[in-house]
Protein backbone atom coordinates (compact mmCIF):
# COMPACT_ATOMS: atom_id res chain seq x y z
CA UNK A 1 0.00 0.00 0.00
CA UNK A 2 1.28 3.39 -0.93
CA UNK A 3 0.95 6.57 1.00
CA UNK A 4 -1.09 9.30 0.50
CA UNK A 5 1.93 12.53 0.01
CA UNK A 6 1.73 14.59 3.01
CA UNK A 7 0.03 17.96 2.29
CA UNK A 8 1.84 21.29 2.49
CA UNK A 9 -1.42 23.43 2.65
CA UNK A 10 -1.50 25.83 4.87
CA UNK A 11 2.22 26.69 5.04
CA UNK A 12 3.64 30.26 4.05
CA UNK A 13 6.65 29.16 2.47
CA UNK A 14 6.90 27.04 -0.39
CA UNK A 15 7.49 23.08 -0.49
CA UNK A 16 11.09 22.87 -2.06
CA UNK A 17 12.11 25.26 1.33
CA UNK A 18 10.11 23.24 3.78
CA UNK A 19 11.52 20.21 2.23
CA UNK A 20 14.94 21.72 1.77
CA UNK A 21 14.80 22.29 5.65
CA UNK A 22 14.07 18.97 6.54
CA UNK A 23 16.64 17.78 4.42
CA UNK A 24 19.28 19.47 6.10
CA UNK A 25 18.55 18.83 9.28
CA UNK A 26 18.31 15.27 9.25
CA UNK A 27 20.78 14.38 6.90
CA UNK A 28 23.48 16.35 8.73
CA UNK A 29 24.66 16.41 12.01
CA UNK A 30 23.32 20.13 12.28
CA UNK A 31 21.24 22.03 14.48
CA UNK A 32 17.94 24.10 14.56
CA UNK A 33 19.78 27.24 14.66
CA UNK A 34 22.22 26.04 12.52
CA UNK A 35 19.66 24.86 9.86
CA UNK A 36 17.96 29.01 10.22
CA UNK A 37 21.49 30.30 9.08
CA UNK A 38 21.82 28.15 6.37
CA UNK A 39 18.24 28.99 4.95
CA UNK A 40 19.31 32.58 5.75
CA UNK A 41 22.19 32.31 3.60
CA UNK A 42 19.95 31.53 0.63
CA UNK A 43 17.70 34.15 1.17
CA UNK A 44 15.24 32.45 3.68
CA UNK A 45 13.98 34.21 6.54
CA UNK A 46 12.64 31.14 9.30
CA UNK A 47 13.00 30.48 12.14
CA UNK A 48 14.65 27.39 14.50
CA UNK A 49 11.16 26.69 16.10
CA UNK A 50 9.66 26.89 12.63
CA UNK A 51 12.18 24.61 11.52
CA UNK A 52 11.73 22.41 14.38
CA UNK A 53 7.51 22.30 13.78
CA UNK A 54 8.42 20.84 9.97
CA UNK A 55 10.98 18.24 11.52
CA UNK A 56 8.74 17.10 14.14
CA UNK A 57 5.56 16.89 11.25
CA UNK A 58 7.52 15.86 7.76
CA UNK A 59 10.56 14.41 9.31
CA UNK A 60 9.09 10.74 9.37
CA UNK A 61 8.18 10.94 5.74
CA UNK A 62 11.61 12.27 4.78
CA UNK A 63 13.67 9.76 7.16
CA UNK A 64 12.03 6.51 5.82
CA UNK A 65 12.72 7.59 2.00
CA UNK A 66 16.35 8.92 3.11
CA UNK A 67 16.95 5.18 4.43
CA UNK A 68 15.32 3.43 1.71
CA UNK A 69 17.64 2.11 -0.46
CA UNK A 70 17.25 -1.82 -1.63
CA UNK A 71 20.17 -4.01 -0.76
CA UNK A 72 21.74 -5.81 -3.38
CA UNK A 73 24.30 -8.54 -3.61
CA UNK A 74 26.97 -6.00 -4.93
CA UNK A 75 27.27 -4.17 -1.76
CA UNK A 76 30.28 -3.59 0.46
CA UNK A 77 29.67 -3.84 3.97
CA UNK A 78 32.56 -1.26 6.04
CA UNK A 79 31.89 -2.41 9.90
CA UNK A 80 33.73 -0.67 12.70
CA UNK A 81 33.57 -0.22 16.15
CA UNK A 82 34.09 2.77 18.67
CA UNK A 83 33.89 2.97 22.23
CA UNK A 84 31.77 5.47 23.78
CA UNK A 85 30.38 6.06 27.18
CA UNK A 86 26.76 5.34 28.73
CA UNK A 87 25.84 6.69 32.11
CA UNK A 88 29.49 6.50 33.06
CA UNK A 89 29.73 2.38 31.79
CA UNK A 90 32.17 1.91 28.35
CA UNK A 91 30.28 0.36 26.10
CA UNK A 92 30.99 -0.36 21.89
CA UNK A 93 28.76 0.59 19.19
CA UNK A 94 29.34 -1.33 16.53
CA UNK A 95 28.04 -0.01 13.20
CA UNK A 96 27.93 -1.35 9.80
CA UNK A 97 28.32 1.06 6.45
CA UNK A 98 27.24 0.60 2.98
CA UNK A 99 29.80 1.70 -0.12
CA UNK A 100 27.57 4.67 -0.25
CA UNK A 101 27.56 5.94 3.53
CA UNK A 102 24.45 4.92 4.22
CA UNK A 103 24.33 3.22 7.77
CA UNK A 104 22.67 -0.33 7.93
CA UNK A 105 22.24 -0.41 11.21
CA UNK A 106 23.86 0.02 14.82
CA UNK A 107 23.89 -1.88 18.15
CA UNK A 108 25.31 -0.91 21.47
CA UNK A 109 27.11 -4.08 23.15
CA UNK A 110 28.98 -4.64 26.40
CA UNK A 111 31.80 -6.89 24.80
CA UNK A 112 34.10 -6.85 21.88
CA UNK A 113 34.32 -9.84 21.13
CA UNK A 114 33.38 -12.54 18.10
CA UNK A 115 30.28 -13.00 20.12
CA UNK A 116 29.32 -9.69 19.65
CA UNK A 117 30.14 -9.38 16.01
CA UNK A 118 28.19 -12.78 14.96
CA UNK A 119 25.32 -10.88 16.56
CA UNK A 120 25.98 -7.62 14.65
CA UNK A 121 26.44 -10.17 11.25
CA UNK A 122 23.26 -11.85 12.08
CA UNK A 123 21.01 -8.83 12.35
CA UNK A 124 22.89 -7.52 9.31
CA UNK A 125 21.90 -10.42 7.24
CA UNK A 126 18.45 -10.36 8.61
CA UNK A 127 17.62 -6.78 7.90
CA UNK A 128 19.12 -6.54 3.99
CA UNK A 129 18.63 -9.97 3.41
CA UNK A 130 21.09 -11.21 1.35
CA UNK A 131 25.09 -10.86 1.90
CA UNK A 132 27.40 -8.22 0.78
CA UNK A 133 29.97 -8.65 -2.22
CA UNK A 134 32.46 -7.46 0.21
CA UNK A 135 33.10 -6.91 3.90
CA UNK A 136 35.65 -4.16 5.08
CA UNK A 137 36.77 -4.37 8.25
CA UNK A 138 39.89 -2.95 10.67
CA UNK A 139 42.02 -5.06 11.97
CA UNK A 140 40.03 -6.81 14.80
CA UNK A 141 40.16 -10.43 14.81
CA UNK A 142 36.27 -10.47 16.15
CA UNK A 143 35.09 -10.00 12.60
CA UNK A 144 37.18 -13.00 11.01
CA UNK A 145 35.74 -15.68 13.20
CA UNK A 146 32.04 -14.76 12.85
CA UNK A 147 32.21 -14.19 9.10
CA UNK A 148 33.62 -17.81 9.05
CA UNK A 149 31.11 -19.08 10.52
CA UNK A 150 28.46 -16.88 9.24
CA UNK A 151 28.88 -16.03 6.14
CA UNK A 152 31.73 -17.98 4.64
CA UNK A 153 32.06 -17.09 1.10
CA UNK A 154 32.18 -13.31 1.31
CA UNK A 155 34.98 -11.92 0.59
CA UNK A 156 36.74 -10.23 3.77
CA UNK A 157 39.33 -7.55 3.83
CA UNK A 158 40.97 -6.10 6.87
CA UNK A 159 42.45 -3.25 6.30
CA UNK A 160 42.72 0.42 8.11
CA UNK A 161 42.80 2.57 5.02
CA UNK A 162 40.11 1.07 3.61
CA UNK A 163 37.68 1.10 6.64
CA UNK A 164 37.21 5.23 6.22
CA UNK A 165 33.65 5.06 5.64
CA UNK A 166 32.87 3.43 8.46
CA UNK A 167 35.01 5.24 10.45
CA UNK A 168 33.51 8.41 9.26
CA UNK A 169 30.01 7.63 10.19
CA UNK A 170 31.31 7.69 13.92
CA UNK A 171 32.10 11.71 13.67
CA UNK A 172 29.09 13.00 14.57
CA UNK A 173 28.87 10.74 17.61
CA UNK A 174 32.18 11.77 18.50
CA UNK A 175 31.39 15.48 18.32
CA UNK A 176 28.56 14.65 20.68
CA UNK A 177 30.88 13.38 23.00
CA UNK A 178 32.76 16.37 22.78
CA UNK A 179 30.28 18.89 23.48
CA UNK A 180 28.74 16.85 26.45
Amino acid sequence: MTEPPISYKRHRFPPQIIAHAVWLYFRFPLSLRLVEELLLERGVLVSYETVRVWAKKFGPDYVRRLKRKKPSRQDIWHLDEVVITINGEKRYLWRAVDQDGYVLDEIVQIRRDTRAAKRLLERLLRKQGCPPKRMITDKLGSYGAARREIMPKVEHRQHKGLNNRAENSHVPIRKRERAM
